[in-house]
């Protein structure tokens, strides 16, 4: 699956392939039992839960026995998903493209979509195991009833987007399974409630199924005095994939976005030598490098320039952060095409690219989230100025953080991180605003890229 961005899955990983024959032991169970289960998969960014996913998906696709869905409200994860899945299957299976998309479809939907069709009816649906993606983005309930008072003209519908879903499934006469793909620390959207609201559900209303997790990993706030979880280490995957050989990248990211410098120092050191990572204030110097790192490279190699979605100082270095891009285009094409991601010019936002990942990154950091007197310092660019995020507003502070974890996360073999220098003559591009982020990247012990 290199072509849509997303490591291959390899079933002498041990550890995956345990996670997954867990997986099918709970699905088989719940079946010969008829009782119905969730599981919450947990883990660290690219540690291969969409993955299991999409094999427990995939798999179940050639028969009607066990019938399975991948859901996700991620929508370009979801075009390039299908698009390379329909591209590849064209090739190998000598059938049109139009055929192939069809089939794929069938296992691999966005969630709005599965959700829209079952709100005005008592339907039971046809699949027994539906897998939701980035389960941790499901909508509270005042987001679900905004939406279906605006989109749908459902009045007082009452219920948080997880509650819903588990509705529908629990209308299964039988068995049903639901697996919850839950990335820790990426709601980076208004109204996304986190593995709670998924509890809480369950607490309130569904008390019958049967609910697995890793008791370790879960970020459970209250107390769910109704529920047995079924405590199970397997579903939680505590290292990337996606960088083999630095799989404490996540970890890294972790503690230098919590300020926790000491620890960002040690754990670096871990991985420096086999992990190319830079800091540089030269944007095309970046670029230059990642091309003369990828010269002798196949066609298949994916690079691209990532920026937070508020980045709207990034403008003057030719970073324009509010294209609408063309997911399919931007990772599956080649670099030849002006729309690929491998043409350097059009940036991905943690919108566009979360769940997926490329091969080398450049991203770009911009002043909305600044390194100022030994902390950061959070900021949302409106009309002319930057405006502080308040302390208060912890919701929209984490939202910014979780933007920058995303972007930070997406790289397999190397990333390079450019900060501006500035420009004392705009006062929204101030040297400073940038000089504290860059001297903090570099104090950590990330190297200054030279010039190439």
């Amino acid at each position: 699956m290199k072509s849509i961005d997303i490591k291959t899955y390899n079933s002498d990983d041990l550890f995956l392939a345990e996670t997954e024959h867990s997986i099918d032991e709970i699905i088989a169970n719940s079946k010969n039992n008829n009782e119905k289960s969730i599981i919450f998969l947990t883990g660290v960014p690219g540690a291969g839960k969409t993955l299991i996913g999409l094999n427990t998906a995939t798999k179940r696709s050639v028969t009607d026995d066990e019938p399975a869905v991948f859901l996700s409200g991620n929508g370009p994860l979801v075009e390039v998903l299908q698009e390379a899945l329909a591209r590849d299957s064209h090739k190998r299976n000598d059938i049109t493209k139009e055929a192939a998309k069809l089939k794929v479809i069938s296992f691999i939907q966005p969630i709005h979509q599965f959700r829209d069709d079952a709100i005005d009816n008592d339907d039971v649906q046809h699949e027994k195991i539906v897998i939701f993606d980035e389960a941790q983005r499901a909508w509270t309930q005042d987001q679900t009833e905004t939406f279906m008072k605006n989109k749908k003209q459902i009045e007082n519908f009452g219920m948080s987007e997880p509650e819903f879903l588990i509705t529908i499934m629990d209308r299964q006469k039988d068995w049903a399974v639901i697996i919850c793909l839950v990335g820790q620390g990426q709601e980076i959207n208004k109204g996304e409630a986190g593995i709670n609201e998924w509890f809480k559900a369950l607490n309130n209303k569904f008390q019958n199924w049967n609910v697995y997790a890793s008791k370790d990993s879960l970020d459970i706030n209250n107390q769910f005095d109704n529920l047995k979880i079924n405590d199970n280490e397997k579903l939680f995957l505590y290292s990337t994939i996606r960088s083999l050989d630095a799989p404490n990248i996540p970890n890294f990211i972790e503690y230098l976005l919590n300020n926790e410098k000491d620890k960002s120092i040690d754990m670096l050191k871990e991985f420096n030598d086999e992990y190319p990572l830079y800091i540089t204030r030269d944007l095309n110097n970046a670029k230059k490098w990642i091309k003369q790192k990828t010269a002798n490279e196949s066609e298949s190699i994916r690079y691209g320039l990532l920026a937070q979605s508020n980045g709207l100082r990034l403008i003057p270095e030719g970073i324009f952060v509010k294209n609408n891009i063309n997911q399919k285009a931007w990772f599956l094409n080649e670099t030849k095409d002006v729309r690929s991601s491998n043409h350097l010019e059009i940036p991905a936002t943690e919108f566009d690219i979360q769940g997926l990942e490329i091969d080398y990154a450049i991203v770009a950091w911009d002043a909305n989230l600044r390194y100022i007197n030994g902390k950061f310092e959070h900021y949302k660019f409106k009309g002319t100025k930057w405006n502080t995020i308040r302390d208060s507003n912890e919701i929209e502070k984490n939202y910014l953080i979780n933007s920058y974890r995303v972007l930070l996360t997406r790289a397999r073999q190397g990333m390079v991180i450019f900060v501006p220098e500035g420009d004392d003559e705009d006062a929204t591009r101030l040297s400073e605003y940038y000089d504290g982020t860059y001297e903090y990247l570099k104090s950590i012990g990330i190297k200054e890229l030279k010039d190439t």
